[in-house]
């Protein structure tokens, strides 16, 4: 059968990324030594020389099906991508998988056993005879309470949901990195952490931790960015912390990026 995408191009274009997109799959993703099933969606793509008309989209998905018989940790993603440079026979290729991890949570007094999901993104890129760069993103959710409402109002003060977003990238070390214990990381930070499930007894504990532990969009984006310089393998970082307000029509919002090394 005649091959298509082989067949030379003359327009001198070189194009960055070509591949496939919205894949879904199941995956099995291995943080220290602990495996959970997830459904992933993914971005997959590869450079295609100038020569070349397309590229082989079946064998990316070929390279990602076989992936789903074994539980994928952080490192693994460089493997991945090591399969694509060869079966493809090209010289970067890119990666972006997303999914739902889910830690264990028990409520603070009751000790309810629940899990909690976050959003998460292995991100990865690999040019021919370079190292990975991996970045891991994930969004955090906490509890925020608000300092000028405790502090004018006689009784009581607003309190809302929060959301951190970060993007950590890594020195050439991601053997140790652990999706679980920055999510920890992450969600200390705020006035106070959610749980799934919370009895009557662990409702009123969080509703007073909250109380004493105010907390502007502000305060909890320095805290988290104090928090990350102390992080050893992060060569950079971005945060996003959101809240949504419960009593404006609009949300608070703070962001910060810092590079701690040059890769």
């Amino acid at each position: 059968m005649t091959d298509v995408q082989n067949q030379p191009d003359s327009r001198g274009i070189k194009i960055q990324k070509t591949g496939v997109t919205k894949v879904h799959l199941p995956f099995l993703i291995s943080d220290c030594g602990e495996v959970q099933q997830v459904v992933a969606q993914i971005r997959f793509t590869v450079a295609l020389a100038e020569n070349l008309r397309g590229t082989h989209m079946s064998r990316l998905a070929e390279i990602l099906t076989d992936w789903t018989r074994q539980p994928i940790k952080i490192p693994d993603v460089e493997k991945i991508l090591l399969e694509a440079l060869e079966k493809l026979s090209t010289d970067f290729a890119t990666i972006t998988i997303d999914f739902k991890f889910f830690t264990e949570k028990f409520s603070p007094v009751s000790k309810k056993f629940s899990l909690s999901s976050v959003d998460c993104q292995f991100q990865g890129e690999l040019k021919r005879g370079e190292h990975m760069k991996f970045t891991l993103g994930l969004a955090v959710p906490f509890t925020s309470l608000c300092p000028c409402s405790k502090e004018i109002s006689d009784f009581g003060a607003h309190n809302q949901r929060s959301i951190c977003r970060v993007k950590l990238t890594f020195k050439d070390n991601i053997d140790g990195v652990s999706i679980e214990k920055f999510i920890r990381l992450i969600e200390t930070q705020g006035s106070a952490e959610i749980f799934p499930l919370l009895k009557r007894e662990d409702e009123k504990f969080i509703t007073e931790a909250a109380y004493k532990n105010p907390k502007f969009v502000e305060d909890i984006l320095r805290d988290v960015v104090i928090a990350l310089r102390r992080v050893e393998n992060l060569s950079a970082f971005a945060v996003e912390c959101e809240n949504f307000e419960s009593i404006h029509s609009h949300n608070a919002f703070a962001a910060h990026e810092e590079v701690l090394c040059d890769l």
